[in-house]
C-alpha cells in the first residue's frame, strides 16, 4: 500500500522544493522571497512559516524588485541555482509581470509563485480580482503567460503533483531555461491531499550538455575551414555552458578574434589577445572593424540582438556567412543562420578537433592595442574646474581604477550600459549586465542578487538617477540584511540617454531632461539624504579625484554605499570611437528640417544592412 502525507497542497509545494538538488548537491531553489497578502499569506505563508529551517523565506519592498534580486542571483551562478518569488492576487501579482519578461529575455530561471482567484469561486468577485467579461476562467495572472517559458494554474491539490515536476523541469534545461508561473488558487493552496511520500524523496536536477549533429558539426568545420576572416560573437550562452576556456583556447588556437555581446561580455577577460571588446552600436572599434571585414561570423551563445549586429549593418562583406552554434534551436536558425544545435563548450570542443591546423588570418593585435589604448585616455580625468561636471567615461574610469579582479562592474539601463560595454576592461566574470530587457530599475535589486550569490565578489552597481527614481527600495533590504556593494548614482538630472538619442534622430529637446519637460523647475533631489535615510553610507563626491577616494573607502563596509556625483548629460560613450548604425526609426514626413536630415541619414542606414545570408 502506498504510504501518504497529509498536507495542504502549499506545505507540499515548500516540502517537495526544500529537496530538490543541484549537482552540486546545493538545493536548487535556494530560497523564498515573499510579500504576503490575503491571496498567499494563509496558505503559502502558513506552509513557509512552518518550514523556515529548510526553504528560508526573505521580505523585500516590492514585488518586481525582488523579482529582481532573483534573476541577478540566479544569473551570478549560471543559472545552477534560483529563487522563488511569491506575492497576493491583484496588484502584487501583475507588479512581477515586468520582472517575467526581463527574466524571459534573458533566459534566467525564476520560480514566481502569485496568489489567484478562488478555485471554487464561491465569493467571487474576491478583493483585487479582475474579472474578464468574457472567460470566467481568465485572472490577472494570465498577463504571465506570454513572458514566461511554462505557466500553470493549479486549482486542485493534487495539481502540483504534474506542475512542479514541469516547472523544475523547464528551469533547468537549458533549452528551454527560463520563469515559470504556478499560479497559486487561494483556496487551493489551503486544501488537504493525501500526498504519495515518494513525492518527497530528494531528486538532483543535471544540466544536459547535448551533443551536436554530426552532420551540422561537419558542414560548420568545413565553413571554418574556407574562411579566410572569421570573427566569433560571444554571447551569454558562453558563460552559462561554462565555455569560457574552451572559447578562449579555441580563439588563439585557430587566430579567430573574438567580440562580445552585453550578455557575453567577461567570459573572455579584456586582456586576452584575442578579445576585441564589444561588438556593434555600442562596440569598439577593434571589433568593428574584423566584424565588417568577417567572411564567416560564427555565434556562439547568442540571439544575435540588433545592438550586437548594428540592426544588421555591420556584417558588411558582403561574401559573410552566418554560423550560430546555440542549445536553443529557436536562436540557432535566426537570421538565415547555418546552426550546431548544441552545448557550447561539447561543440566548441567538438570543432577543435576537426579544424587541424587552420589558422585565420585576420588577427589585428594594432587595431587592438590602438583601441585599448583610446580607452584610457577618454576615461582619464579631465580635472575640469569649478563648474565643470565630468562625463560617464570619466566615471568609468575611476571605478575602473580603484578596481580589481574581484570587482564586477554592473548596470541594465540608460547611458552606462553602452558606455560600460565599450569601456570597461572585465576581468573574467567582472561584468554583470541586464541588457535584453533593459529595464530600468533592475539596478539596486540586482546588485543586491549579485552580492548574495557570490559574495567575495566587489560589486559596484552603476545607476543613473533617472533608474534610481524608478526603484531604489530594495537599498533598504540590503540594509537590513547586510548586504554589502557600492552605487554610484550618477546624476544628470533627467534621461540624458534618451535625451542624446532624440536629438540625434532630429528631435527637438523634449520631456527627457528636466530642464526640457512642462515644468518651471524641475525636482531638487538630495539622493545622499535620500539614501540615508534607508540606512545606507551616503555620500556625494565633489568631482572625480574625490569619487575614486569614496570608492576606495566603500570597500570595507558591512553595509550598501551610494556614492552620487553629477555629471554631464548631454555626452555619450561614442566620442571614444567605434559604434555602428543602429535603427531607430525616423518619421518619413515632418515639417523639422532636422527631422528630414535625419530621415535621410536613416534611409542611407537602412540600404547597408545585410538581413539574410
Amino acid at each position: 500500500m502506498t504510504k501518504t502525507l497529509r498536507l495542504t497542497s502549499a506545505q507540499a509545494m515548500v516540502k517537495w522544493l526544500s529537496v530538490q538538488m543541484n549537482e552540486d548537491g546545493e538545493r536548487f531553489i535556494d530560497g523564498v522571497w515573499g510579500i504576503f497578502g490575503h491571496g498567499n499569506v494563509a496558505g503559502l505563508g502558513e506552509a513557509l512559516e512552518k518550514a523556515k529551517a529548510d526553504l528560508p523565506t526573505w521580505r523585500g519592498q516590492n514585488e518586481q524588485t525582488m523579482a529582481h534580486t532573483a534573476i541577478a542571483y540566479a544569473k551570478t551562478l549560471k543559472r545552477k541555482r534560483a529563487q522563488a518569488v511569491t506575492s497576493s492576487i491583484g496588484p502584487g501579482a501583475t507588479n512581477m509581470v515586468t520582472a517575467a519578461a526581463l527574466a524571459h529575455v534573458n533566459r534566467i530561471p525564476v520560480l514566481f509563485i502569485p496568489g489567484d482567484v478562488f478555485a471554487n469561486r464561491r465569493p467571487d468577485p474576491v478583493l483585487q480580482q479582475i474579472e474578464a467579461f468574457e472567460d470566467g476562467t481568465v485572472s490577472a495572472n494570465d498577463c504571465f503567460r506570454p513572458v514566461v517559458r511554462y505557466f500553470d494554474r493549479i486549482s486542485r491539490p493534487e495539481h502540483i503533483l504534474t506542475a512542479l515536476p514541469r516547472a523544475l523541469a523547464t528551469m533547468t534545461d537549458p533549452a528551454t531555461c527560463g520563469p515559470v508561473c504556478l499560479s497559486f488558487c487561494q483556496d487551493t493552496q489551503a486544501e488537504a491531499y493525501d500526498y504519495p511520500e515518494a513525492f518527497f524523496e530528494p531528486k538532483v536536477w543535471r544540466v544536459r550538455r547535448p551533443e551536436p549533429d554530426a552532420h551540422e558539426l561537419g558542414s560548420v568545420a568545413e565553413m571554418i575551414k574556407a574562411a579566410k576572416s572569421p570573427v566569433i560573437v560571444a554571447g551569454g550562452g558562453v558563460i552559462y555552458s561554462e565555455a569560457e576556456e574552451v572559447l578562449a583556447d579555441f580563439a588563439t588556437k585557430f587566430g579567430i578574434p573574438i567580440v562580445e555581446t552585453q550578455a557575453g561580455k567577461s567570459a573572455i577577460a579584456q586582456s586576452h589577445p584575442m578579445n576585441y571588446g564589444a561588438s556593434g552600436v555600442d562596440g569598439s572599434e577593434a571589433a568593428n572593424i574584423v566584424s565588417k571585414e568577417a567572411d564567416l561570423v560564427i555565434g556562439v551563445g547568442t540571439r544575435f540582438q540588433d545592438f550586437t549586429t548594428g540592426s544588421w549593418s555591420l556584417f558588411e562583406n558582403p561574401d559573410r556567412k552566418l554560423v550560430s552554434i546555440n542549445v536553443a534551436a529557436y536562436d540557432a536558425v535566426k537570421h538565415g543562420a547555418y546552426p550546431i544545435v548544441a552545448d557550447a563548450k561539447v561543440a566548441l570542443e567538438k570543432l577543435s578537433g576537426l579544424l587541424g591546423g587552420y589558422k585565420a588570418g585576420n588577427a589585428n593585435p594594432e587595431a587592438r592595442a590602438k583601441w585599448l589604448a583610446t580607452v584610457d585616455a577618454h576615461c582619464a580625468d579631465r580635472k575640469g574646474g569649478e563648474g565643470y561636471l565630468p562625463m560617464d567615461c570619466e566615471v568609468i574610469g575611476a571605478v575602473q581604477r580603484t578596481s580589481s579582479d574581484a570587482t564586477v562592474a554592473m548596470c541594465a539601463a540608460g547611458t552606462m550600459p553602452g558606455a560600460l560595454k565599450l569601456l570597461w576592461q572585465a576581468s573574467q566574470g567582472g561584468y554583470h549586465m541586464e541588457y535584453g530587457f533593459s529595464c530600468m530599475g533592475y539596478e539596486v535589486a540586482g546588485a543586491m542578487g549579485l552580492k548574495l550569490a557570490a559574495p567575495h565578489r566587489d560589486v559596484v552597481c552603476f545607476v543613473g538617477d533617472g533608474s534610481y527614481m524608478m526603484a531604489n527600495s530594495e537599498l533598504a533590504t540590503a540594509v537590513m540584511r547586510k548586504v554589502p556593494f557600492t552605487v554610484v548614482l550618477t546624476d544628470n538630472r533627467g534621461y540624458g540617454c534618451i535625451n542624446r538619442l532624440q536629438r540625434g534622430t532630429g528631435g527637438e529637446p523634449f520631456n527627457n531632461l528636466y530642464k526640457d519637460c512642462n515644468i518651471e523647475q524641475g525636482p531638487q533631489i538630495d539622493f545622499v539624504a535620500h539614501a540615508a535615510s534607508m540606512g545606507a553610507h551616503a555620500v556625494k563626491a565633489k568631482d572625480i579625484a574625490d569619487l575614486e577616494g569614496h570608492l576606495a573607502a566603500a570597500k570595507g563596509r558591512d553595509i550598501p554605499t551610494v556614492i552620487v556625483i553629477d555629471t554631464d548629460p548631454m555626452h555619450g560613450p561614442g566620442e571614444a570611437g567605434g559604434g555602428s548604425w543602429w535603427d531607430v526609426a525616423v518619421p518619413e514626413v515632418s515639417t523639422s528640417d532636422k527631422v528630414a536630415k535625419a530621415r535621410a541619414s536613416y534611409v542611407d542606414g537602412m540600404k547597408r544592412q545585410n538581413l539574410v545570408n
